[in-house]
């Protein structure tokens, strides 16, 4: 059956992606709420759309499909029933606990076209675009009794499209968030792979109704065979179980996860800020995992019981076993130094999206690792990153592969 997903591997020749170009969510953004939406800047709405459209172009320019997050939920409601269902589901997780308030977003949002609801949902709703419907003095007085100024939050952090849902093999995870600003993400995705005419017959592999946390970010898939997922700040250990029971018994290729043990810091926040793949045998590393990491290599025994083996070691020296690898590059972030390291990776230098074996897309401004990866052999396209990277997230980190061919 057709599911519309095949990503088999980080290498593989990218022919669709999914994105989300910026909107109104980070007109939202205001300074006193920043770390309540998980954002440490605010960056200018204009000119973060001038960059995405440059990073869409980019893509488009080297034979990739650019589908939109937008476009994939407004194509997924596709009757009235799943229209109130995702207005009703929308509302139940949107905090608000005022009914009167409630009500009105219901009327409000229900009045609106697919498309400008769904935007609306995304940029979050102002307590001022209630009020300026009119209504009675209930309302006005309901709306003002704190003085928080939204009605729903924003989601600034859409633009980072890897994070709610990934695509593994021919199947999807979507995803329980960390925190509840950003679960509110997942529930398109659920949308999408439920109703979607192109997507809705993917198997999915795990399910954001779960308990524990797992985030797009922190799973990498390394070939056919090997799946790796980051045990971070953001992705628990009993997800993984959860996860990679499920591929191992059920998807077609994969014979083994390994999971990555990093720290729980907000610089390692995902495993796609440790390392990312470039090429067969070529990857971005964060310098300061160079010494040693530990893994947990899972596979499934002839009985489908899960046997799990710890491994110490040099990264390098574990990508080459389990991926039969002769040697591999790792290639430091910063060219090591520990000044440009840390500059370039709080602007995700480690962040590269590969497009094709050796050829990834990289940030203009980190032009010491983008020197590096060059000297490497690795083919860059630069985008424009002045805004974008105000989000905490590079290219990888905006971008969900929807098919790649098999590397």
């Amino acid at each position: 059956m057709e599911t519309g997903i095949h990503n088999t591997s980080e290498i593989g020749r990218l022919k669709r992606v999914m994105l989300h170009r910026p909107g109104g969510e980070l007109e939202n953004l205001m300074p006193e709420y920043l770390e309540r939406l998980l954002f440490d800047d605010i960056p200018y709405l204009r000119e973060a759309q001038r960059e995405h459209d440059a990073f869409a172009d980019c893509l488009r320019g080297q034979g990739v499909e650019v589908v939109y997050l937008t476009d994939l939920v407004v194509e997924s409601i596709t009757d009235d029933t799943v229209r109130q269902d995702l207005l009703r589901q929308f509302l139940a997780e949107s905090g608000v606990e005022d009914q009167r308030t409630r009500d009105r977003l219901e009327e409000y949002l229900g009045e609106m076209p697919d498309r400008e609801m769904v935007a609306a949902m995304m940029a979050g709703v102002r307590k001022s675009q209630l009020r300026d419907r009119g209504g009675s003095l209930g309302d006005y007085l309901s709306a003002a009794e704190d003085e928080y100024p939204f009605a729903v939050d924003p989601l600034p952090n859409l633009y980072f499209t890897r994070d709610p849902f990934a695509t593994i093999g021919t199947g999807v995870s979507i995803h329980k968030m960390h925190t509840a600003t950003r679960n509110r993400e997942t529930l398109f995705g659920k949308f999408i792979f439920a109703h979607h005419p192109v997507y809705r017959n993917a198997p999915q592999w795990y399910d954001r109704g779960e308990t524990t946390s797992l985030e797009g970010g922190d799973i990498l898939v390394l070939s056919p065979k090997v799946l790796a997922v980051g045990i971070s700040q953001r992705t628990r250990e009993d997800s993984i179980d959860t996860l990679a029971q499920t591929v191992l018994s059920q998807s077609k290729t994969f014979r083994k996860v390994l999971a990555f043990n990093i720290p729980k810091t907000r610089s390692f926040m995902h495993l796609d800020t440790v390392f990312t793949m470039v090429d067969y045998d070529k990857f971005t590393v964060h310098p300061n995992i160079l010494s040693s990491i530990t893994v947990f290599v899972m596979e499934l025994d002839e009985n489908g019981k899960m046997q799990i083996r710890q491994e110490d070691g040099r990264l390098e020296d574990i990508l080459k076993e389990h991926l039969e690898l002769d040697s591999v590059t790792l290639i430091p972030c910063g060219r090591g130094s520990e000044i440009d390291a840390a500059r370039e990776q709080w602007s995700d230098g480690s962040n590269t999206l590969a497009i094709a074996p050796g050829e990834v897309v990289v940030y203009s401004r980190n032009y010491v690792t983008n020197r590096s990866l060059e000297e490497a052999g690795v083919r860059i396209h630069v985008i424009p990153s002045a805004e974008l990277s105000r989000g905490r997230g590079g290219p990888r980190c905006m971008s969900m592969p929807l098919w790649r061919d098999d590397p």
